[in-house]
């Protein structure tokens, strides 16, 4: 192994280019050495070049070169190691392969759903996603059926390794996604067993946005004469493009569309999707609502485009909906309002796709939908653009139905001051002594008749079920619950794991964190005691968290958590002092009968 080699070899540093220098680089990925299969998935996908940290990265994975690579969330890493370790891949061979480490368990969701995208013409491949909160009978299931790609937490990876339902024998690389964040987590030593327990020959890829002098220790340590990668992030975003996103949940996305597009004020639209399908089935879908809409996507022909570019800019064309590749260099003043209706890949994407609007110091509109497990994403898009997105308020339906009907009685309005009613007067005169229908009737049978199938008012929102009433729903309110500040309302929570289990502030930390989905400077004072731990936390934790949070494990040991001043959740059999095994009791040694004394009979007096 090298001595040093985070330092023998040359970072290979580069940077997002502006728009206009994007033609540098590898042309395509098919210059990059990639099977068919992933080429076809890339395509359909609608990438079309490759990100700067894809460039770099896939040749040298693909050589089966160990990777140190300098990159934050949004850069597109993720296709940067899964699709070149796809490649090298056996599909045939029902074992580990690639494993990735992630700090939580929504970028492994996130990072499994990526390789069974990419995968997608790959013939018998499989992927689980495994992490702490899910039932292991689940996972066990899904390891045992054979799997080429395992991506998980640190900590549930290492229990499923000691029980033995994860092996890494055939094991060809690793992945360390996030390896900082994992750092800040308190995983870092669950991270550095996993590594020691890898076979001789395998390859390592560590991702990291700040090398810290631990990352930097692993790297040395673990990683055989890497390649080196630097990317940053690039930040210029117009200051005239107002930033707002949606956190999608309740509504549908297409029927929050439609209400955005009625209550903003807009000249034209463009809306992002990710595929060239999803443009085509937007759009018929915008259309059968009555708008007029073109799709615009990189399987048309440049005359297409072009007329459909001209009617756009001539206003018989406000909405467009587009991918990221057909809609590169389109320079249209008029389009003020840019909504994200897929969430890009990465942040440079975004950056593209809001420069679409508010170009030549115009104001522009910026609207991006996010669901739940891609807040991950908004959070690297902010601080890529170094803006704080507003979170946006759906249009309510009084609002959306006041519009209507005042958009309705202005129709009635318009068409009294363009006159030429006199054969309709007369016609409808004529209809009225037929039938001895009240004009008024006569008036609101027309009016319903011009408006075909479709209702003019939204019906009434449905009511927001109750918490509690559903798995999804508690997932839901983990991720959307208002976070307080500890110190502000904040209660102190008894857990019964301390200094005897060699627990660290970081794993606490990393625990609630992943558990509670409660960000860790949210997480007040740690007071670790011998045999537990005193933690400061906002008050008012859900019943649901709270339960879930009483079987989560720091160090091998239940939390069993519970609120200072209650009695310490105690399990049964103590198995704290036994490695976790059940204690055995010790037989009692009989104690020997002690004498009785004899009482001395009082002397009767005779």
């Amino acid at each position: 192994m090298a001595k040093n080699p985070t330092r023998q070899h040359k970072a290979a540093t580069s940077k997002h280019q502006p728009e206009e220098d994007a033609g540098s680089g590898p042309a395509g990925f098919a210059q990059l050495g990639l099977p068919a299969p992933l080429l076809e998935a890339i395509k359909q996908l609608g990438y079309e070049k490759p990100s700067p940290i894809q460039a770099q990265a896939i040749p040298s994975l693909l050589q089966g070169r160990d990777l140190l690579g300098h990159a934050p969330t949004g850069t597109g890493k993720t296709a940067a190691f899964a699709l070149p370790l796809l490649a090298r891949l056996d599909p045939r061979r029902q074992e580990v392969q690639v494993l990735v480490l992630t700090p939580t368990r929504e970028l492994a969701i996130q990072v499994a759903e990526a390789f069974q995208r990419y995968a997608a013409d790959v013939p018998h491949f499989h992927v689980i996603p495994i992490y702490g909160g899910q039932d292991y009978g689940l996972q066990i299931r899904g390891l045992k059926r054979g799997v080429q790609v395992v991506v998980g937490t640190p900590g549930r990876v290492m229990d499923h390794m000691r029980r033995g339902t994860l092996k890494l024998g055939g094991l060809k690389a690793l992945v360390l996604d996030e390896a900082d964040e994992m750092l800040r987590m308190g995983f870092i030593d669950d991270v550095e067993w996993v590594l020691e327990q890898l076979p001789a020959q395998r390859q390592i890829a560590l991702f990291s946005a700040t090398m810290p002098r631990e990352i930097e220790k692993i790297a040395h340590r673990h990683l055989q004469e890497p390649h080196e990668i630097s990317i940053r992030s690039r930040t210029a975003t117009a200051d005239t493009i107002r930033q707002r996103y949606w956190l999608v949940s309740g509504l549908h996305k297409l029927d929050a569309l439609t209400r955005i597009l009625e209550a903003e004020e807009h000249e034209a639209v463009i809306i992002f999707v990710r595929t060239r399908v999803a443009t085509t089935e937007l759009a018929e879908r915008l259309k059968a609502r009555g708008y007029a809409v073109e799709a615009l996507n990189g399987d048309m022909q440049q005359r297409q485009r072009e007329h459909m570019v001209e009617q756009l800019k001539s206003g018989r064309l406000d909405l467009l909906v587009a991918t990221d590749v057909a809609a590169r260099g389109l320079d249209v003043e008029r389009i003020s309002l840019v909504l994200n209706y897929d969430i890009p890949n990465d942040t440079e994407a975004y950056i593209h796709r809001i420069g679409r609007t508010g170009r030549a110091g115009r104001k522009g509109d910026a609207i991006l939908f996010v669901a739940p497990r891609e807040r991950r994403m908004l959070r690297a898009i902010e601080r890529a653009t170094r803006q704080e997105i507003e979170a946006l308020e759906l249009p309510s339906t009084e609002l959306i139905n006041n519009k209507r009907i005042a958009s309705f009685k202005q129709s009635i309005t318009d068409m009294l001051g363009r006159g030429e009613l006199d054969f309709m007067r007369s016609l409808l005169e004529q209809y009225q002594a037929e039938h001895n229908v009240p004009p008024l009737d006569l008036a609101a049978a027309l009016a319903k008749a011009s408006l075909g199938d479709t209702d003019l008012l939204l019906p009434p929102d449905k009511p927001v079920r109750k918490p509690g009433t559903g798995a999804q729903d508690k997932r839901q309110q983990k991720r959307s619950r208002p976070r307080a500040v500890a110190g502000e309302g904040s209660e102190t929570y008894r857990i019964e794991v301390g200094k005897r289990h060699g627990v660290k502030p970081g794993n606490i930390v990393g625990a609630i964190s992943n558990e509670a989905g409660l960000e860790g400077r949210y997480i007040g004072h740690i007071d670790i005691r011998y045999d537990h731990s005193l933690v400061d936390m906002p008050g008012g934790m859900p019943n649901d968290i709270f339960q879930d949070l009483k079987k989560v494990r720091v160090a091998g040991q239940k939390l069993r958590i519970t609120r200072q001043g209650e009695a310490p959740d105690r399990e049964p059999d103590d198995r704290r002092s036994n490695g976790g095994k059940k204690a055995k009791k010790k037989p009692r040694k009989a104690t020997p009968k002690r004498p009785q004394k004899r009482r001395n009979s009082p002397s009767r007096k005779s």
